[in-house]
């Protein structure tokens, strides 16, 4: 049990860790070359990462240790600040206009912030768990465990409908941070070195991040794994992370030949 998160979910790990020779033709495996490495607070227990307007925004979890930060990308020099009330486990966050939307994990409440100044304007509940957001403009993502991710307004936080994630007709659960990036949702897997990229329409994976080895792990904790992507559409940058890592990676994509 790495902080309440049950690790036991066989289908999950065996699926992704055959993925380098996928059952089905559609689904793409890719490797990663590093373009650049940026530093990153080794006290953050990553849950939510994302960029906006060339800043690192970061949600981070634990009871009494949660914050919600936005950061200097290139010196990890953190501009503004808060903690999370000491009851609540922080989870994934996302900015949706001048609002930035955040989970906790098991208490069924998330909260609005205003995206500039960090001043709460209102909360909101929801069933089950909270575990990751992202936005395609228009509409809210949410994972909270399960396969299924959550399509939410984002006026009213009511759901809309339900994306059933899957690969070769096999549920793939344990769907954590969620990054949207041209069309699709990447999402981290919890406990493996790979990030899906899952369409949203089907729910179907049509590709897989293998991110092995990207950095040495053997002096981590159990639960300091991968987690958090974060995408700049405007230059089309990608970044990857973990919990307490050193380094925020940005990578660039290598196909793996089938």
């Amino acid at each position: 049990m790495l902080n309440g998160k049950n690790t036991i979910w066989l289908a999950a790990i065996v699926l992704l860790l055959v993925a380098a020779q996928p059952a089905s033709a559609a689904v793409q495996v890719y490797g990663y070359t590093i373009k650049n490495v940026y530093p990153h607070d080794v006290n953050a227990f990553t849950e939510g990462l994302l960029i906006k307007d060339g800043f690192l925004y970061e949600s981070t979890g634990l009871k009494g240790k949660s914050t919600i930060s936005k950061l200097e990308l290139k010196t990890g020099k953190v501009l503004k600040k808060i903690d999370v009330a000491p009851e609540y486990f922080g989870e994934g966050i996302t900015i949706f206009g001048n609002e930035l939307f955040a989970l906790t994990w098991q208490n069924k409440i998330g909260f609005v912030y205003d995206a500039t100044t960090f001043k709460q304007k209102k909360s909101f509940s929801y069933s089950g768990e909270g575990w990751a957001l992202t936005n395609d403009k228009e509409n809210l993502y949410m994972s909270d465990g399960t396969a299924n991710i959550r399509v939410l307004n984002p006026k009213t936080l009511q759901e809309i409908r339900r994306i059933h994630v899957t690969l070769d007709g096999r549920d793939v659960d344990r769907l954590n941070e969620l990054e949207w990036v041209e069309g699709e949702i990447y999402a981290n897997v919890w406990g493996l070195n790979q990030i899906v990229r899952i369409n949203p329409s089907s729910g179907q994976i049509v590709g897989i991040i293998d991110l092995t080895g990207i950095i040495d792990t053997k002096w981590f904790g159990v639960d300091d794994v991968l987690n958090g992507i974060a995408y700049d559409s405007k230059t089309r940058r990608l970044f990857v992370t973990g919990k307490h890592w050193p380094s925020l990676f940005e990578i660039e994509l290598v196909e793996r030949k089938k």
